[in-house]
């Protein structure tokens, strides 16, 4: 029945065929009931859209409802009605298999991974430092070349809607997760013409994967060189080491502690250890009055890189307990939250590890929330905590103002949704002092002593929102952080909005925080780009983390310009639309949507850049384009 309704565009044919009474399909009454209450209005709940869900694959869909962010609604569907839904959805009834990277596959001569040259991107921000800058002799890329640029190739993913993961460049190989796809796949770009696939690892299980790469050398017994390694995450808390050569798993291990655990910030590979920062989504189960409410908060691991076997553990906060009645017999538990969704910076010279985190789920409100922390590298224990904003109590779907039925939301909350999603940046400034940078989604640029948390300065650039302000990610280089903003925001009691302040990059000094230039971005709907890139109107700030790359700052927005800015100025010295239909290498249809997270990176004379993010009602794409300097540049 299901597979008919699909195969008749969603409708069948009931009673005498000359009637042509149509029936709706199975499915769609229990999207209806389960699923359109958020995803037919994504600006609100933040959910994917039904375009974007009906983009996804069987799989991804499967595992959502019965193991992932959905598993709370899936609990009150049967096999038969999950499977109608799904069917209703993508016009799909099995799991499919990916063939594209077979046909790719690299010739004998270029089938091992060129490892030997130092990694260029080995983390979210590049470097040890997270600063997000690479040189021309990097990426054969000048300023000059950046400033005239044409599509090189592109490669689309199959049943993929977000691009979300930022690949690892060693030499001319680079690794990179498709979260979608369950994969990650090593190409050869040493010909720039033809890249072709080394190798796929294709996860176990049924998770998405969802961090970007991170590549590094571990010890290795008996070894004087080590032994490269490729570390990646999933929305499972699965922890995945790869050998980087062979792309075969050294070890697997879930390091998930509570009911909604989940990894989403780049692991970091040390000799020794690999250091691995655990979220959580409670954040978007809460306000549903069957979830018992709220005992999740984030956390770090140190992990051996031989075996998987803990060595540490650092918490955000204390278990939580009950802490009063919520008024129907069952408890309210707390605290909670602190969920670490940015990658970690790791200062092996003063012995530290610094990250942010998120909003409490639940009172009281902690005050390791919307903080900055900085923990010891050798045993875990906190060094120091710097809380930015107090009172966040953060839930989607609550509102300022729940309504009496909507038992674990609470209202003593500024209710902002301001944590640091965006990687702090240890930079080394000219007179030789080092700061650390950090960028939180309520629009504040923080530079703070990294050896005691003390705050030095900080700059406001708005009031943000739950999609930014600071969202992704930040850049320093030459005394300057570069800073994203996706969303101004609006006047909040203390803090009044600069009319004069858009959407777009701000330079900031990194010696005071004074703006030295800044970059807008503004709607542009026109030419069908309304139906490419759906919202348009609202969705065109900056909310991925820009590159910097030989005076110039690389970046993405989110109506899918992609923009080369002159670093001194600001000025525009490039752009190009990705939010449209690609023909690819690889044979897969593609198109590219809303530009996010991280993916913006240099290699061998190409500009490697993702497009596509099915999130938070912006659109969805599956494709990862290269771009090369134009004939006689």
């Amino acid at each position: 029945m299901a597979a008919l309704a699909a195969l008749t565009g969603g409708w069948l044919l009931a009673g005498n065929a000359s009637a042509q009474v149509p029936v709706p399909h199975p499915g769609q009454p229990v999207y209806r009931t389960f699923c359109a209450a958020c995803h037919d209005r994504p600006d609100e709940t933040r959910a994917p859209t039904k375009a974007t869900l009906s983009a996804m694959s069987v799989q991804a869909l499967t595992y959502a409802l019965t193991e992932g962010k959905m598993k709370a609604q899936g609990a009150g569907l049967t096999d038969e009605t999950r499977t109608d839904l799904i069917s209703y959805l993508t016009g799909k009834s099995g799991i499919t298999v990916e063939t594209w990277s077979q046909a790719m596959a690299c010739d004998a001569a270029r089938r091992d991974a060129d490892i030997t040259g130092a990694a260029t991107v080995s983390t979210f921000g590049f470097d040890a430092r997270n600063t997000r800058v690479l040189s021309a002799a990097q990426t054969g890329l000048t300023k000059a070349k950046l400033a005239k640029l044409d599509l090189a190739w592109s490669i689309g993913f199959p049943d993929v809607t977000m691009m979300r993961s930022q690949g690892a460049v060693v030499g001319n190989t680079v690794f990179l997760p498709v979260a979608e796809a369950q994969a990650v796949y090593a190409f050869d770009v040493s010909n720039p013409a033809k890249p072709c696939v080394k190798w796929a690892y294709h996860a176990p299980g049924a998770s998405p994967l969802r961090t970007s790469a991170g590549y590094g050398v571990i010890a290795q017994p008996g070894s004087k060189t080590g032994r490269k390694v490729v570390v990646v995450a999933g929305l499972d808390s699965t922890v995945h080491l790869l050998d980087a050569r062979t792309g075969k798993a050294i070890w697997t291990k879930n390091v998930a502690s509570y009911s909604f655990s989940m990894t989403t910030a780049t692991p970091r590979i040390l000799k020794d250890r690999i250091i691995v920062p655990v979220s959580q989504y409670e954040i978007m189960q809460a306000a549903d009055n069957k979830v018992d409410c709220c005992t999740n908060h984030g956390f770090v691991l140190s992990l051996d890189p031989l075996t998987g076997a803990q060595q540490w553990r650092y918490d955000t906060m204390e278990e939580a307990k009950p802490i009063r009645d919520r008024g129907d017999g069952k408890p309210l538990k707390g605290p909670s939250g602190a969920p670490i969704w940015n990658s970690p910076v790791v200062d092996e010279t003063r012995g530290l590890i610094y990250f942010g985190t998120g909003e409490s789920n639940s009172p009281p409100a902690h005050k390791n929330t919307d903080a900055l922390i900085a923990i010891r590298l050798a045993d875990g224990k906190q060094a120091w905590s710097m809380q930015a904003t107090e009172r966040d109590i953060y839930n989607a779907g609550c509102g300022p103002s729940p309504k009496p039925t909507q038992l674990n939301c609470v209202k003593d909350t500024v209710y902002r949704d301001v944590d640091f999603g965006a990687s702090l940046i240890l930079g080394k400034l000219k007179d030789g002092r080092e700061l650390l940078f950090a960028g939180q989604k309520s629009g504040t640029l923080w530079a703070l002593e990294p050896a005691t948390g003390k705050v030095v300065w900080r700059r406001d650039i708005g009031t943000g929102a739950a999609n930014g302000g600071i969202h992704w990610g930040i850049a320093f280089h030459d005394d300057t952080v570069f800073v994203p903003i996706a969303v101004v925001g609006h006047d909040i009691p203390g803090q009044k909005v600069d009319p004069g302040l858009k959407p777009g990059m701000y330079a900031v000094n990194a010696n005071d925080g004074t703006i030295r230039w800044s970059f807008a971005t503004a709607p542009d709907c026109g030419d069908g780009r309304d139906k490419r890139s759906p919202r348009c109107d609202r969705f065109y700030g900056l909310s991925a983390a820009p590159t910097v790359i030989d005076g110039t700052v690389i970046a993405g927005s989110l109506d899918g310009w992609l923009r080369v800015l002159d670093e001194k100025t600001g000025a525009e010295l490039w752009k190009f639309d990705t939010a449209k239909a690609f023909d690819t290498l690889n044979g897969v249809k593609a198109h590219g949507g809303s530009i996010d997270t991280a993916s913006i990176v240099g290699v061998n004379g190409l500009l490697l850049v993702n497009s596509g993010y099915g999130m938070f009602g912006q659109a969805p794409g599956n494709v990862m384009l290269a771009f090369r300097p134009k004939a006689g540049h």
